[in-house]
């Protein structure tokens, strides 16, 4: 989870900020996402897991003085991990290697404070090892959580802890590879000394680059993905891939939490947005929370508001003082699936309607916006339209208006903002003939490159509406 930080030093984050660029033709010049970015914003949904001595204190922020010992997760199962993520739909998972107590899930050469020192395993165990393993098994991504504050390592709050903190990335990259995403906390408190840590952030952000230039960084400010501005799971629904950056710093120096949520509209950054919520109340397995999982239906309504909104959904799921996924929250993610493939199992666009394209036709070619309209045969009902922007060329398009229509008599008609990845739109269930959706509003030639239609199953629209 994502803790604000601060600071002792300002520093400009990427690059500096100019104004918006324009083409021959007037158009913004968009920044464009990377292969590796493009790739990630298809996963659209993968598992957090915090694991660590919290697990078995039943804290969620450990001071750093905990024994080695308690550590123990005596039936570890890091392919139970997987095959339950599989089997939700997810695409990946993020593991706390290290979390703010400074307790490192594998044997680092760097601490005093790891599985090495614990009696499980007889100090030969390493969980980082066995949950990339587990990943790569499963054909799921692999990404690690490294905290930067550390309050058990006697060199935090010193200029000599942040080579420590280079060297436990080599290790991480050297050893536990291909890592998809570094999530990055912002937490910044104080160490054993007393002291708070100056993060040489453009430091750390070279080595990742050094040793794996596809690795994609996250934090509240980038480099790569953004923090979303809440831990609810909750995108802006106005919501651009693009972010200002110049003079602002990781933590405390970040963007409004607003901004962060609905990017900057000229950003010039492409810095797409990652939603992140615990599937429990904690971020940390506590047994008096089994009774306290969400339920399908609200992993539904979160899922709406993440993914349905062109971010992606980091959803933590929490192991066991066994070293498993709890049966409460395996349950619920299979149902999850099950509610998102009752929801799109039948796009309406697919069954026989017609449909038109085409361009208003003006000299200015920024007015050149794409209109599709969609012509049934026979009525149908629907209750949601799901719209995909192609954004290998940029997040374009600013403007959709969305109509409904009954042999000509418009049902419903609903105006949106940003398309992005992914928009799912909802409204009350309607009978129509013609579907129209016209692109009003683009910073340069927006293209579409997908338009879906759905019934949905009425508890799934009323628990979005």
């Amino acid at each position: 989870m994502l803790y604000r930080i601060t600071l002792g030093i300002s520093f400009l984050w990427m690059v500096l900020l100019g104004k918006a660029q324009t083409d021959a033709n007037g158009l913004a010049l968009l920044p464009k996402p990377t292969e590796a970015q493009l790739a990630w914003q298809n996963q659209q949904l993968y598992l957090f897991v915090h694991f660590g001595p919290n697990t078995f204190t039943d804290k969620e922020w450990g001071l750093g003085n905990e024994p080695e010992n308690v550590f123990n997760p005596f039936a570890l199962n890091c392919e139970q991990w997987a095959r339950i993520a599989k089997a939700a739909g997810a695409k990946g998972m993020i593991i706390t290697a290290k979390h703010h107590d400074g307790f490192c899930l594998w044997p680092s050469k760097y601490s005093t404070h790891t599985v090495a020192q614990s009696k499980w395993q007889n100090g030969k165990g390493d969980v980082l090892k066995a949950c990339a393993a587990a990943c790569k098994k499963y054909g799921l991504s692999f990404g690690v959580y490294l905290s930067p504050w550390d309050r058990n390592h006697p060199q935090y709050g010193t200029p000599g802890y942040n080579a420590v903190f280079v060297n436990m990335l080599k290790e991480i990259f050297t050893n536990y590879g291909p890592i998809t995403e570094l999530w990055w906390d912002g937490a910044n408190g104080e160490g054993p000394n007393g002291k708070k840590q100056v993060y040489d952030w453009p430091l750390f952000i070279q080595t990742v680059r050094k040793l794996s230039p596809q690795t994609l960084i996250f934090s509240d400010v980038g480099p790569d993905i953004r923090w979303v501005g809440n831990e609810k799971g909750i995108a802006g629904t106005t919501n651009w891939n693009t972010l200002d950056t110049a003079t602002f710093t990781p933590g405390i120096g970040a963007p409004p939490a607003d901004t962060l949520q609905t990017g900057n509209y000229n950003g010039c950054c492409y810095i797409p947005a990652e939603c992140d919520v615990s599937i429990r109340p904690g971020w940390f397995y506590h047994s008096n929370e089994d009774s306290l999982v969400k339920t399908p239906l609200q992993l539904w309504n979160i899922y709406t508001k993440s993914v349905g909104r062109g971010a992606n959904l980091l959803l933590n799921v929490p192991p066991n003082r066994k070293g498993l996924f709890n049966s409460e929250d395996s349950l619920a993610l299979m149902q999850f699936k099950k509610l998102r493939e009752e929801a799109f199992a039948k796009n309406l666009l697919q069954r026989g309607a017609m449909v038109t394209t085409n361009h208003t036709n003006r000299k200015d070619v920024k007015r050149r916006y794409p209109a599709y309209h969609y012509i049934f045969k026979e009525p149908v009902s629907m209750n949601c339209v799901v719209l995909e922007e192609d954004l290998t060329k940029g997040q374009a398009i600013s403007s959709v208006n969305i109509s409904i229509s009954i042999n000509g008599e418009v049902q419903q008609t609903i105006p949106i903002t940003t398309v992005g990845h992914q928009r799912m739109v909802f409204f009350p269930t309607c009978k129509a003939t013609e579907l129209s959706v016209v692109v009003s509003g683009a910073k340069n030639l927006p293209y579409l490159k997908q338009i879906a239609a759905y019934q949905l199953p009425e508890k799934l629209l009323q628990a979005v509406l």
